[in-house]
């Protein structure tokens, strides 16, 4: 039996592998495919962002209901309810998923107030 030869590697210029600056490997030629790839990766970012800020302001809103402090979360529920539509408006969580957030927020604020 004939021996393998070993895999030849190739350099990235000759696989038409284009480097763009602080961006990954794109493994194409085409503008319009490269443009996409870098709007791809702003969109990530910035909807990593979004939803790390949302995760922050929910946190913040359930220690208040948790601590009590019902003046405090009642008016940290509208900027926190406007966020949330922001952010299904733009897609960045499912509409269902924005109401399901909203209704869990007034139903823990309500059940403390009628508790308190």
């Amino acid at each position: 039996m004939a021996e393998r030869r070993p895999q030849r590697r190739w350099p990235l210029d000759v696989l038409n592998l284009r480097v763009l600056e602080g961006v990954e490997y794109v493994a194409t030629k085409h503008a319009s495919a490269i443009k996409s790839h870098k709007q791809s990766l702003k969109n990530r970012e910035r909807n990593r962002q979004f939803r790390a800020r949302l995760r922050g302001v929910l946190k913040s809103i359930r220690t208040a209901i948790d601590g009590n402090d019902l003046t405090g979360a009642r008016s940290a529920l509208k900027q926190t309810i406007s966020l949330i539509d922001k952010m299904a408006t733009k897609g960045i969580i499912h509409r269902n998923a924005a109401g399901r957030y909203k209704s869990r927020l007034t139903t823990r604020i309500a059940a403390k107030s009628k508790a308190a």
